[in-house]
């Protein structure tokens, strides 16, 4: 293995794939790629044992995950068909994509994409029980942050509670889908980081985070905008530096 594929591989987010989760995708690239069409049945459990050397415990997750997905429906004593709106599936993101850094960037900016009008409609909208409820959050990340604790959990509860400020409640459902990929660091930590470098660039993040609580307390939507595009920028660049660290720039 080269030094750029060892160093990179201290960068993953998920575990080694297991076998459900590639008969998934199997299956899934098949239905999505019209290979198997709406309606179509598909093959017997023993047939995919075979064509791809699994047992039938796994042929068996996996029809239950496309069926939750939608992709697949089952008849009693007949077999499991393609849906047929399988083609018309509800936006989603896989956790278990999220492989390399590239693709949490990925995440972040589509993240940029709403968070900054969120930010700037809770400064338009948003009530004094808002901004009280935006600055516990900074008061719990920052008790958080003194207690050696990477802060993730109350990141996430910042962003939320910024959300809830706009008074839209599909910006809360949106950050809630996403989950705690919203703030990916506890998964992402340069390789060789000091705590002294580690304390230092938290202290940043409250800096920012501070400056999105001032603008949206004093009712500036430009500006609280700005403040949650340089926020989000800094963490995107942060990121880059750190995939480019591991030979994936």
């Amino acid at each position: 293995m080269s030094r750029t594929t060892d160093k990179f591989s201290m960068y993953r987010l998920a575990p080694p794939r297991n076998l459900t989760r590639e008969a998934v995708e199997r299956l899934e690239s098949e239905i999505v790629n019209g290979k198997l069409k709406p309606g179509a049945r598909l093959p017997t459990e023993q047939e995919m044992m075979s064509a791809m050397g699994v047992s039938r415990t796994v042929v068996r997750e996996a029809v239950a995950a496309l069926r939750a997905q939608g992709l697949v429906v089952t008849r009693q004593g007949v077999g499991a068909f393609v849906a047929t709106d399988s083609q018309r599936r509800p936006f989603r993101i896989d956790p278990e994509g999220l492989h390399t850094i590239g693709e949490v960037l990925n995440i972040v900016e589509l993240r940029m994409g709403v968070e900054i009008e969120s930010a700037g409609l809770a400064a338009e909208r948003g009530s004094a029980a808002d901004a009280r409820r935006i600055g516990n959050a900074l008061k719990a990340m920052d008790d958080a942050f003194a207690r050696g604790d990477s802060g993730v959990d109350e990141d996430v509860a910042f962003h939320r509670a910024i959300a809830i400020a706009t008074g839209n409640p599909q910006f809360v459902r949106f950050l809630e889908f996403l989950g705690l990929f919203v703030i990916p660091r506890r998964t992402i930590r340069p390789a060789g980081e000091r705590s002294d470098e580690r304390r230092a660039y938290l202290a940043g993040i409250q800096d920012e985070h501070r400056t999105i609580h001032a603008t949206i307390r004093d009712r500036d939507p430009a500006a609280a905008r700005a403040a949650m595009r340089r926020h989000l920028s800094n963490s995107r660049e942060r990121y880059r530096r750190i995939a480019a660290e591991a030979g994936q720039a």
